[in-house]
């Protein structure tokens, strides 16, 4: 139906339909695209916001406090003699 109503447009009149068509499909994919991003932007965000909670949950609970100083659990091994 759309392309017979298209043959009856003059010629003018049909490069102009077929510009604002060709202009909504690109406008139409550049927003789909966009959802896309920000889907994945706010994917990375939380999982970086549950890294960085579960790094600072394991220094918490490896190392001893003395006051203010944190002191790892890795820093009582020996040292190598050198």
């Amino acid at each position: 139906m759309l392309m017979l109503l298209r043959l009856c447009l003059g010629e003018r009149l049909r490069e102009r339909v077929d510009g604002a068509l060709r202009r909504f499909g690109a406008r139409v994919r550049r927003l789909g695209g966009r959802a896309g991003q920000w889907r994945k932007w706010r994917q990375s965000r939380a999982a970086a916001e549950r890294g960085a909670q579960e790094a600072i949950r394991r220094a918490r609970h490896r190392a001893d406090r003395d006051g203010n100083v944190i002191r790892p659990d890795s820093f009582r091994k020996p040292r190598k003699p050198h």
